[in-house]
């Protein structure tokens, strides 16, 4: 039997548990036999795909779409692609929806304040006292999805909470098989 590509994007702020929850994922979707997955995360593709493009509006998007394009290509061609990408705007997260069509957004949402307390490189706080420039959250926006299929709260839920509910909506959207119980 083939199998059926889609695309799980995770957006959310820098620090939430966009690429945690993506590599907790990714076995537990092998033991319900998919074998063909790949993760897209969104530090790992700046340094390749997207090397030289800044953080201003465009250079954003433009990373955005590539990532989008690359997991719209993995997709129909029956690949689960695990994306993980802070992608702030949702005009270009939409558009990334629309070209790849089978599409789940996840939004990982988390506080500023909890972002600030478990940032162990003090990004935040710097941003907050204007130390950086174009911080996504702080002096650059970031437009929380509006209708997402999965929003996991990472400061209230433990990392089991978030993956459970994930796997409910790939479940109940037919892209895995329901868990057999115990």
């Amino acid at each position: 039997m083939e199998q059926q590509g889609f695309t799980i994007w995770f957006t959310g702020l820098s620090g939430a548990g966009k690429t945690s929850i993506s590599d907790a994922i990714e076995p537990l979707l092998r033991e319900r036999g998919l074998r063909k997955i790949e993760k897209l995360d969104g530090d790992v593709v700046r340094t390749h795909l997207s090397k030289g493009l800044g953080f201003s509006k465009e250079d954003r998007d433009t990373n955005i779409r590539r990532i989008g394009w690359v997991a719209e290509v993995l997709t129909r061609n029956g690949v689960c692609v695990l994306a993980s990408a802070i992608s702030p705007y949702r005009e270009i997260r939409d558009e990334v929806r629309r070209n790849v069509g089978d599409f789940v957004e996840v939004y990982v949402k988390c506080s500023i304040a909890e972002l600030t307390r478990r940032d162990v490189k003090g990004l935040y706080q710097k941003a907050l006292n204007g130390e950086i420039q174009n911080f996504t959250g702080i002096s650059d926006p970031y437009e929380e999805p509006l209708h997402p299929e999965v929003t996991v709260d990472t400061e209230a839920e433990d990392l089991g909470e978030s993956v459970s509910k994930v796997l409910a909506a790939l479940e109940e959207r037919g892209y895995i098989p329901v868990a057999a119980t115990a």
